[in-house]
Order: C-alpha cells, then structure tokens, then sequence
C-alpha cells in the first residue's frame, strides 16, 4: 500500500449529520448487504471538500447497552477508515454512506472488516455499472 497515512484518517468533515440528508438516504437511497453490515448510499448534489459523508448505526433494540453499541460503531468506523482509499481513489461525484449493522451480536473486527470490504467492491461495481449505462 503506498496510501500516505493522511489518506486514512476519518475527519469530522466526513462525517454525516444532516437530517434532511438521512431521510433521503431511508427515502432514496439504494442499499448492499454484506452480512453482518449493510451500506445505505446516495448521491448528493451538493460540492463539498469530502467526496463521502458516513454515518454508522447498532440497533438499540438489539443492543440495550450503550457500551456494546458504541464498541460496534467504533469497529465499522475503523473498518471504513482502513479501507475507504478503495472507494476514494475510485469514484467521482459526492455521495452520503449510512452503514447499519445487522447482527445480533457483538462482532468481532475480523468480521466486520471483511463485510465492509465486500461492501466498498459492491459499491464501486454497482456504481460504475451505472455510470457506463
């Protein structure tokens, strides 16, 4: 990998927080599933300096403590942020991504590394699928 290690970081200006941008990801936007995650995405009109916005949700019906929500989140942020120079090298316009995770239980980071990594390839195939159509 010859990424510099700046490539990899996760600042907040990547990070999701517009409302209105959510209910047009629940409303609009397609989805991949790559169990134990799934990637809600869509494509924003708006120019902004990042090309992606994310967003990581648990389930608090599924997860009553907030420890183990939190643990979960931190292991799908750090999947995504180890692995996101595959989407960024490789996309053109802006996009908001939501990653919910889906299991039952509290993963462990192996796991959910590689369900992000079929994820990010999922994503690129389906978007430059669309692009050449």
């Amino acid at each position: 990998m010859s990424e510099s290690p700046q490539s990899h970081s996760f600042p907040k200006g990547e990070k999701l927080t517009h409302k209105r941008v959510f209910e047009q990801l629940f409303n609009e936007g397609a989805q991949i599933r790559a169990f134990p995650l799934q990637l809600r995405y869509v494509r924003l009109n708006s120019i902004d300096k990042a090309p992606i916005k994310v967003a990581v949700t648990a389930p608090k019906r599924k997860f009553k403590q907030a420890v183990q929500r939190n643990r979960i989140k931190r292991m799908v942020r750090e999947a995504y942020r180890r692995n996101k120079p595959m989407v960024f090298n490789n996309i053109e316009g802006n996009f908001a991504f939501l990653f919910l995770y889906l299991g039952n239980k509290v993963p462990v980071y192996l796991e959910v590394e590689q369900a992000m990594k079929q994820l990010l390839q999922d994503f690129l195939k389906k978007e430059s699928h669309e692009k050449n159509v």
